[in-house]
């Protein structure tokens, strides 16, 4: 891996921030390592604090509506931009023809550009020679490993001795992987050392050492990279914890996902992340979304581990909403509810450390499991 952080971002997300399809722009403006975030492009939002749209608290990244604005002002502010980051996601990964003229500007910039849509930008003819004339890079995130890098699975997940928790949730779009970084600097902060495993091009754009793009692998290798990313990160740094970040829903018509992770990550608990308001899965509104206790169930059924709590998306629901919402599932499920992303993760990392192996303790952190 580079050095951390690479340079610095203008973040695409004409016409999706503060939308599902904006997922990867949110998550880079909440957090990265990877890049210094100078600002987001989305000229619905032009003028305003991506911070405020987003989650109601101020950080600092304005947005802009046009490239050429947020280039100038990244320069003006003595921090130019080096990096145009696609934060985009749309359905099936596919860059529309305004997406690609913006990059085309991006490059005769000379920018780099780090892309995690299907769309292979470093195959594209015409923004291939012109990146190589301007002597910038065209990264691929979503570009997978050539197949002799690929691993099959193996069992070696058994020697993984820390806490595995994945996080999962009964809808794409819905919250995973942010839930799952708050987990892992709670835990950190506590104390404890602690992984992440990427599964998605947003983790990876991050900063997660240890990462795969799951739905851009040959599905033979799936359970195999899974494996290897879980055990490479017990065996280079003998974590207290791994937290696995889930990828769509278990039963999402269009973006089913999960089953490898539990399969292969073999979790010893499980989070499951909820967006309580929504009816229908994400994108497909003749699909109901599955009862709660349904979705937990099969998690359970296919896994013989437990959802240890839900974890809950905000989105249409007011404040006052939250915590009545939470404890209903508590008195109708049975499991402990939180908002992390409003409240911290802190209550949650509370009940997950009560199934902290019982060990000796870690070589590398020193501490001691409960």
């Amino acid at each position: 891996m580079k050095s951390l952080p690479e340079g610095n971002a203008v973040v695409y997300c004409e016409g999706a921030f503060n939308t599902p399809n904006g997922k990867t722009a949110h998550g880079l403006v909440r957090f990265t390592t990877r890049y210094r975030v100078m600002s987001v492009i989305d000229s619905h939002h032009a003028g305003g604090d991506a911070g405020e749209i987003l989650d109601r608290t101020p950080n600092n990244i304005p947005v802009y509506g046009k490239l050429e604005s947020a280039l100038q002002a990244a320069s003006h502010s003595g921090t130019p931009a080096t990096h145009l980051v696609i934060g985009l996601a749309p359905d099936g990964g596919r860059l529309s023809a305004k997406a690609r003229s913006d990059i085309r500007k991006a490059i005769e910039s000379g920018l780099h550009v780090d892309c995690g849509l299907h769309d292979y930008l470093s195959e594209d003819p015409e923004l291939a020679k012109l990146s190589s004339e301007k002597g910038v890079q065209l990264r691929d995130v979503r570009k997978p490993p050539h197949r002799s890098h690929l691993h099959f699975f193996s069992g070696k997940i058994e020697d993984v001795f820390a806490l595995k928790i994945a996080v999962l949730g009964t809808d794409s779009a819905v919250g995973k992987r942010t839930t799952a970084w708050k987990i892992v600097q709670e835990f950190n902060d506590a104390g404890y050392k602690s992984e992440m495993i990427g599964t998605g091009q947003t983790a990876w754009m991050q900063g997660s050492k240890y990462s795969i793009i799951l739905d851009s692998l040959v599905n033979d290798f799936v359970s195999g990279e899974i494996e290897h990313a879980v055990w490479k990160a017990w065996d280079e740094k003998r974590p207290d914890v791994i937290v696995i970040e889930g990828q769509g829903s278990l039963m999402n018509p269009a973006y089913p996902g999960g089953f490898e992770i539990l399969a292969a990550g073999r979790p010893d608990v499980v989070v499951l992340q909820h967006a309580p308001a929504r009816r229908t899965y994400d994108g497909f509104p003749d699909y109901p979304m599955h009862p709660l206790a349904r979705q937990i169930q099969v998690v359970e059924l296919l896994s013989g581990r437990p959802v240890v709590a839900v974890t809950v998306n905000h989105e249409d629901l007011s404040d006052e909403q939250i915590p009545v919402i939470c404890d209903a599932i508590y008195k109708t499920i049975g499991l402990p509810a939180f908002d992390v992303l409003r409240d911290g993760a802190g209550a949650l990392v509370n009940v997950l450390k009560s199934y902290l192996r019982k060990q000796e303790p870690n070589p590398i952190s020193g501490i001691k499991g409960t």
